[in-house]
């Protein structure tokens, strides 16, 4: 069973809602209209780039405030929100100022300005690429502030296999069957080859470490053996005394009885210390000296501060 509404009261019902609808959109369009005034003074705050200020204004726009406060923006400063939006009351107004930083970096300066709170970041906003091993000065993380220099040194590391020389070793033998004056190589020596793995360390493009991570031989060195004659044909052996002097600064001495040219075999007696010296000179003057040794000579059997020594001379015919 339904119950029966009846047609008219529903049709008054409906008008009457609609009515109230269309009340209320006026209402609150006519509110609007009413209290935004944009020529109507009101309080806003500005921040310029850390100081802040309230302040009253009767401007219809953010531009039209700062051309009336003198505020002048730089090219590169930023501002929130931009010159033309509408100013209502409790707007906030934001200026960051951007300050100019010189960039030396892959052997040229630049200028730039930015806004970062640091200089890494404003280095990679000028379309610097850094490298993660690369260094800025004075800091990744420093401030950046109106004329500040930031180097950056590139750093890059690399390993890198190297082939190297392995020097010869020389074992050097004696031949008495071989006169003293020959000398003779019975094994020639052969450099070896290694291959060493570096790390190896650059700034700006210039080496500055190197170190050795591993190391292979390829190829073992062949060890040099040199052979020395030992036969010496000796004369008739003098005794007496032995002195020096400066002169050529060389295995020389100076005789009485052996001629220029020839060599001598000249012992210490007092130790046994023996050379081979060439006789460049004549003398020496003086009873019982039978040699002057050249002083280079002298100290290789004696010390220099002894002066006079006992020796035999013997002179070498071969």
């Amino acid at each position: 069973m339904f119950f029966a509404f009846p047609k008219k009261l529903l049709l008054f019902a409906i008008i009457g809602l609609i009515g109230i609808v269309a009340y209320k959109n006026f209402a609150i369009r006519k509110t609007a209209r009413r209290t935004i005034d944009f020529n109507a003074e009101k309080i806003l705050m500005l921040n310029d780039n850390g100081f802040i200020f309230n302040t009253k204004t009767a401007a219809q726009k953010v531009g039209d405030f700062l051309e009336q406060n003198n505020v002048i923006l730089g090219e590169h400063d930023q501002i929130v929100p931009d010159t033309s939006t509408p100013l209502y009351p409790g707007t906030n107004i934001e200026i960051r100022r951007a300050v100019k930083i010189k960039i030396e970096v892959d052997g040229k300066i630049t200028e730039h300005y930015t806004l970062q709170k640091d200089l890494f970041s404003a280095i990679e906003e000028s379309g610097v690429k850094l490298n993660p091993l690369d260094i800025i000065e004075p800091g990744k993380n420093v401030l950046p502030r109106n004329n500040l220099k930031a180097v950056v040194t590139r750093i890059n590391v690399e390993e890198k296999a190297v082939e190297e020389d392995i020097n010869f070793k020389t074992i050097n033998n004696e031949d008495k069957a071989l006169s003293w004056r020959e000398k003779k190589i019975t094994q020639p020596g052969e450099k070896g080859t290694r291959e060493v793995k570096y790390r190896i360390m650059y700034k700006n493009g210039k080496e500055v470490s190197r170190v050795a991570l591993e190391k292979k031989i390829i190829k073992n060195p062949i060890t040099q053996i040199v052979t020395q004659g030992t036969y010496m044909k000796l004369g008739k052996a003098a005794k007496g005394q032995g002195t020096w002097y400066a002169y050529q600064g060389g295995l020389f001495a100076a005789s009485t009885t052996i001629p220029k040219g020839n060599y001598a075999k000249v012992t210490n007696t007092a130790n046994g210390k023996s050379i081979v010296v060439q006789i460049n000179d004549y003398g020496p003057q003086g009873k019982g000296r039978i040699i002057d040794l050249d002083k280079v000579a002298f100290a290789k059997i004696a010390s220099i501060g002894a002066g006079v020594i006992g020796v035999k001379v013997e002179e070498v015919l071969n």
